[in-house]
């Protein structure tokens, strides 16, 4: 399962006998739940009903599938099929086809609009969505009902929330992991309730911009000097291990995803979860985070490609990956079903936070190296004598120094 694939070359056209190598990402955490079980299973009924196209699928963890692709396209041997976390390195580069020459034109509509947007470099589509997740605010129903305490509307009502949950000694009133594990996910999720973001209206980065600054500002003074963030330094916090306290029960609130709500309510803790807080009321759009799969020229299977695409996305694929994962599905048809369907009611919440959703600029090939720099640096702007606008600048001139090298 880790062996690196060698290109298949070879048959350009339509007919002959073709085998389509891809190499995909496991989202499972062992062998019990491992993604080679979806995709053997779709394999199986895709060269069912299409005589003539075998595909030979490779699974990676991770932590090592963006290299291992990096590695086959570097030795000149890209796989047909690359399912990863970005897609726009190999765009700018011309190794990709578009969309549009694969999928049907039923396909390709059928992507959420938001989604085919964030696949996009230059206008023109390259990645193909796989899947999808929203964030919302969490909260521990218990301790918040111990407390006499609703749900919080806006950032006020957080601060005055964690005081509240701080004096009943829950050990992490707001979990605010800004460590290397996912800070540029953290952070956007505050800056977007802010006003600001990390790109502006013509795509250009404003790490730096005033609404930016002001929402660490905020973020420093209101929680982390009062003490309300938990033991751990903020930027020594990683995602999971504040997943991992929430669903030990000593995190009162924290921004999280599908897959956490399972988790928590597994172990017994009573999830209640609302849109993040704004300033003012609830934010306007929430962070998405999508994951692409791609289809490379190399071995110029393009046609071959495109069947296999259009099988993908039908609606029971789409669901099926969806669901095992409690992700959320890409297409505007599989989210009608899920949002009809009862069984995925736990989900409703985040399907509708998707479509007004706002998501990392994965069409700027400089994003690679500006999400480096958040990790890296943003944690330190709520250090006690960290300076908000200083640490964002630092970021802002190190993603503009990468947009300059596109």
């Amino acid at each position: 399962m880790t062996a690196t694939l060698a290109g298949c070359g070879g048959g350009t056209g339509g007919t002959g006998e073709v085998t389509l190598k891809l190499v995909a990402a496991d989202y499972g955490t062992g062998p019990a739940n491992t993604s080679r079980k979806y995709w053997d299973g779709l394999v199986k009924g895709f060269e069912a009903s299409h005589p003539g196209i075998k595909v030979d699928v490779t699974v990676h963890s991770w932590k090592d599938i963006d290299r291992e692709v990096a590695a086959m396209v570097k030795k000149g041997q890209a796989p047909d099929i690359a399912q990863i976390g970005s897609y726009a390195d190999y765009a700018k580069a011309g190794k990709l086809y578009r969309a549009d020459q694969m999928v049907s034109i039923r396909t390709q509509a059928n992507f959420l609009p938001s989604l085919a947007e964030a696949g996009s470099l230059n206008g023109t589509q390259y990645g193909l969505p796989f899947v999808a997740s929203t964030r919302l605010l969490f909260y521990n129903k218990k301790v918040f009902a111990q407390a006499g305490l609703d749900a919080p509307r806006t950032w006020n009502d957080i601060r005055d929330d964690a005081a509240a949950l701080g004096q009943r000694g829950v050990t992490y009133p707001f979990a605010l992991p800004l460590g290397p594990e996912e800070a540029q996910a953290e952070a956007m999720m505050w800056l977007l309730g802010g006003g600001g973001g990390y790109i502006d209206d013509s795509g250009s980065y404003e790490i730096d911009s005033a609404e930016n600054v002001r929402t660490f500002d905020w973020l420093k003074t209101n929680l982390v000097d009062k003490g309300l963030v938990g033991p751990t330094a903020p930027g020594k916090l990683d995602r999971q291990k504040a997943f991992e306290a929430f669903t030990d029960g000593r995190v009162g609130m924290l921004n999280g995803h599908p897959t956490l709500m399972q988790e928590a309510e597994r172990k017994g803790v009573p999830v209640g979860m609302v849109p993040m807080p704004g300033i003012n009321g609830p934010g306007r759009s929430s962070l998405g985070v999508a994951d692409w799969i791609m289809g490379f020229k190399q071995n110029g299977h393009r046609v071959q490609l495109g069947k296999f695409f259009d099988y993908l996305f039908t609606d029971k694929n789409v669901i099926d990956f969806a669901d095992a994962y409690d992700l959320l599905p890409v297409t505007d048809s599989a989210s009608a079903a899920m949002e009809s369907d009862t069984r995925y009611k736990p989900l409703w919440k985040f399907l509708d936070a998707l479509p007004d959703s706002q998501f990392y600029p994965y069409g700027k090939t400089s994003w690679a190296r500006s999400s480096e720099s958040i990790k890296e640096n943003v944690g330190k702007a709520v250090e006690p004598n960290g300076s908000p606008a200083s640490v964002l600048g630092r970021i802002a001139r190190d993603s503009a120094a990468a947009a300059r090298a596109d």
